[in-house]
Parts: C-alpha cells; structure tokens; sequence
C-alpha cells in the first residue's frame, strides 16, 4: 500500500484526507478479494463490481460509493502504471450517478445571528466572530481557514492569499467588516491564546495551537443551535457564492473567488439565481401564476434591505446552493464592507479533479466546493 499511498500523494497530488480514504476503501477492497482467494493481480471485472453491489446492499450511499469506485480505478491504474497488471478492471465498471445536491445557504439575517451568539467579551468568542466573518466575507473552505497564517492576511492591502485545493494559490479581498473583525482578534484574542508560544497559525485553540477543523465544526453547531438557524459551516461559502451572484457578480469572477478549478463547479449556483427569479416572476408579474392577493400593489418589488437589490430580484432570500464545494458586485449585497457579500470580486480561470477526488487542501468531507 505504502507505493499506492505514495503515488496518490506525490503524482496525483490529492489532499491527505482523500488519500487517507482511499487507502481505506482499497484495503477493504483486497480484504473482499481475499475472502474469494483472491489478489489484486488476479481481479476481474466481475470482482469489482460484485464488491461495489455489497457496498450497495449495506445502503452506503451513493457519494460513498462512488468515492469508493474512484479508488479502486485509480488502484488499479497504479498497478497499469508499475507494470503489475495490463488492463484496468476497474474502468469498465460505472460509479453510481450523483444527483446535484443544492445545499442551503444562509440568508445574511442568519449569519448576522450567527456572529451576534458568539461571545465578543471573551478571547474565545472575538476569534469565532473573526473566523466566521472571514470565512463568509471570502468564501473560503474550512481546511482553508485553518490552514492560514498570519502572514498571509495582510491589513494593508485588504487582502487575503489563501492557498486551496491542488495547492492553488488565489488572493481573495478582504473587505471591511471582515478586516475589524482581524484586527480585533489580532490585538485582543490572539495573544492571550497564544501566550509564549510562537505559533504562525492565524486562528489558534485555548492551548494556543493551530484551532483543528473539528473544533470549528463543533463552535459552527453549537453558535448555530444558539441563534436558532440550521447549516454547516460550509454554508457560509455557499451563502458567499449565492449572495455573490443576486448582487449580480459574474460566474467567472465567482469562479475565481472560490478557487474552483472548473467553472462547471461553479455553475451549480446559478440554479439557486433561478430559482429565485421563478419566484420573484410568479410573485410581482401579473402573468406570474400567482393569485392576486399574494401579490403587493403596484406589482414592482420592494427595493428595501441593506443593499442595493437587483431589478425585480429581492436581494436575498434564504434558498438553496451547492456543496463542496464561494463577493457581490461592487456596491451590492449585504452592508458589510467596500464590496460583495462582504466585498470584492478578482479575474478568471479555469480543469477539473477525476470524480471523489479532493487536491491538497481539501476538507475531506466529500463536498464539491
């Protein structure tokens, strides 16, 4: 295993956790070999999936199960590659289809509760507020979140360099709100939770090290629970992605905020757009479909809210958005800096990791943002 652990690492440069699970699924695969007599040299096609039909009958769903095919091909394309085997029996075999999932996102209410539960008097409570508010002003995963040091924010330049999946790099702004958030924690939290210990790490636990992604999970539910809202964590870069686009962000520009490799990605929230405008038409348009009681006088929408709305648009409403899985345009969305949801919006780009695959830096989660 250590060879395929190796090669996962060094050439497909997947995240740890992914090669962590891979090598479990692969284990449990030549476990199911074994049983039957079998090695990995000898596997058939019939092999791989009579073992993908066990998984099934144990109800893994279908995420699992196609995270697990994606190990064994990329198995079995290890042993092509080192000259074990000749063909792969694994690429014939089809991975469950995956439905697009919409996860919710958070309407800008809800993360203002959110933030509003954490404890600003204490250290503890002025760092969640910080780690929150940046993770939802720059759309970042949590594995990105705790991966950043102090010299990659800087205050100056309202910027943050956050190095994502793949071990790719993106400068993401940091807008206003999120920036007194940074510099609060800075001067009052950070060096009581650090005390003498020289730790590069910019959000750190009560022992003064590096803060762990269950540690933010665990604050993410019980903050979450305190305010009466329902979520993960990664709802804040889904709200980051969906607020982006009802300010009227570009795909490209949301694309590049996020650090996705593949607009593709990206493009799972445009359904959450349409789904609002359906609404929006079915409630003020006089052809809507709606009956008019439900609909307000005058038949225009109200442009009320902190920011600007678009036409005929509400400026937000609570919906839904993609997994895995994240700045209105300048000037739109919530009141929370010089630009988008909280800021700004960068460039362009663009390729795409194989199906249940995380690059470096992932979460591990299995989610597509």
């Amino acid at each position: 295993m250590s060879p395929f652990i190796a090669y996962l690492a060094a050439e497909r440069r997947l995240a740890p956790a992914t090669v962590a699970t891979y090598a479990t699924e692969v284990r449990s695969f030549l476990a199911f070999l074994g049983r039957a007599g079998k090695t990995a040299t000898d596997a058939q096609v019939k092999d791989v999936s009579d073992w993908i039909t066990s998984r099934q009958v144990r109800d893994t769903d279908s995420r699992t199960l196609a995270k697990a095919a994606s190990a064994i091909r990329a198995f079995f394309r290890f042993l092509v590659l080192d000259g074990r085997i000749a063909t792969n029996p694994a690429r014939l075999v089809d991975a469950p289809r995956l439905a697009a999932r919409i996860p919710r996102y958070l309407p800008a209410e809800e993360i203002d509760a959110l933030l509003d539960a954490c404890d600003a008097a204490q250290p503890l409570g002025i760092r969640d507020r910080a780690l929150f508010e940046l993770i939802y002003s720059c759309g970042l995963r949590v594995t990105e979140s705790v991966q950043l040091t102090v010299d990659r924010v800087s205050l100056e330049e309202s910027a943050v360099r956050v190095l994502g999946k793949g071990g790719r790099e993106r400068l993401v702004p940091l807008g206003d709100r999120a920036k007194r958030e940074i510099q609060r924690y800075l001067a009052e939290s950070r060096p009581l939770l650090a005390g003498r210990r020289a730790v590069s790490a910019l959000f750190l636990g009560r022992t003064g090290r590096k803060l762990s992604r269950k540690t933010v999970w665990k604050t993410f539910k019980r903050l979450a629970s305190s305010a009466g809202i329902e979520g993960k964590v990664h709802s804040l870069r889904h709200s980051f992605a969906t607020h982006l686009l009802q300010g009227g962000a570009d795909l490209r520009s949301v694309q590049e905020l996020l650090g996705h490799a593949d607009i593709g990605t990206t493009q799972i929230y445009t359904h959450v757009s349409q789904e609002i405008l359906k609404r929006t038409h079915q409630e003020f348009h006089p052809r809507g479909g709606q009956p008019e009681a439900g609909r307000r006088e005058g038949g225009s929408p109200s442009q009320g809210g902190r920011g600007r709305a678009t036409a005929g648009m509400p400026e937000r409403e609570p919906g839904l958005a993609q997994q895995d899985g994240e700045s209105p345009a300048p000037g739109s969305g919530p009141d929370r800096g010089r630009e988008s949801p909280r800021d700004a919006a960068l460039p362009e780009d663009g390729g795409r990791p194989d199906v249940g695959e995380s690059r470096g830096g992932g979460d591990g989660k299995g989610g597509r943002g």
